[in-house]
């Protein structure tokens, strides 16, 4: 029995992330439509979200989160603070809060909430299709049975891992949260150069994914280092060892790496500036 089966699930936020989990969730059999609750201030996505998923949709986040489980903080950063604001002290013990929210850390969240059992978790966009990686931590204030109800909600947008230090969060968010728009500016790139090379775009499109696709699952079936890998495929004084050449000239590792530290120091300043932002409000949201 899933630990969501006689749960309330309100999403405050339904956007393109909170409408994954919704369909996961479904997809997976772990709740049915009517467990499910939807809070958005625009009637046509609303309607969208009621004739897609046959859920209960509603305008005001107060009437979302008022007796649910669990609720889904998936609003932007800098809407945090306002709707954080509005629905804590409709927050009572039992209720976990689960955040999607990049940069937002749990002191920042239980400030503005005023309320403790928090997850933060650090989806990436191919949880839209069931494959997406989560990390996700939990505060201490969480119960066994909430981090079970995070490990099924989370598991229904693909694989998830939970950390116990909330830093790795932070660091997935780099990785595996920002990781797929380093591997669409690759494909791009290898795409552009098939069609320089004079393939016809729509063959170069079909190269590409394929290509990647192929060697992805090849690398998770084989379970071998990547280099040995990459090893398996350059011969000496080959074709590949010559493109090789090319990148390594080019830096390819170190303009990599740049990119994902610029990624964390972001992901770190926008945890700052929400909890500067609290440290400079009249203290936390009152609670029942």
């Amino acid at each position: 029995m899933s630990p969501l089966s006689k749960s309330t699930i309100a999403t405050v936020g339904s956007g393109v992330m909170a409408e994954a989990m919704i369909g996961g969730l479904l997809r997976g059999a772990l709740v049915a439509p009517e467990q499910l609750i939807a809070s958005h201030p625009r009637a046509e996505r609303r309607e969208h979200l009621a004739r897609e998923f046959g859920i209960r949709t509603v305008a005001g986040n107060i009437e979302a989160v008022t007796g649910a489980d669990v609720i889904l903080l998936a609003v932007k950063p800098q809407m945090l603070a306002r709707v954080g604001k509005e629905i804590g002290p409709h927050l009572g013990r039992g209720q976990l809060v689960l955040s999607v929210i990049a940069g937002a850390t749990t002191r920042a969240l239980t400030g503005i909430l005023g309320h403790d059992q928090v997850v933060r978790s650090m989806p990436n966009t191919p949880a839209r299709l069931g494959r997406g990686m989560t990390v996700w931590y939990a505060t201490p204030e969480t119960t066994p049975e909430q981090r079970e109800q995070a490990r099924a909600l989370l598991g229904a947008l693909g694989a998830q891992i939970e950390v116990d230090d909330e830093k790795f969060v932070a660091m997935a968010t780099a990785v595996s949260g920002s990781g797929p728009t380093y591997v669409f500016l690759v494909m791009e790139a290898l795409i552009d150069a098939a069609v320089h090379l004079g393939f016809p775009r729509h063959i170069a499109h079909d190269l590409v994914i394929e290509t990647l696709e192929g060697s992805t699952v090849f690398a998770k079936q084989s379970g071998m280092h990547p280099a040995e890998l990459r090893n398996m495929v350059t011969s000496p004084g080959g074709t590949s060892a010559a493109a090789l050449h090319e990148l390594e000239s080019g830096r390819l590792r170190t303009v990599l790496s740049d990119a994902v530290w610029a990624s964390f120091r972001r992901t770190v300043e926008l945890g700052d500036q929400l909890e500067a932002s609290l440290a400079k409000d009249t203290g936390p949201a009152p609670r029942h």
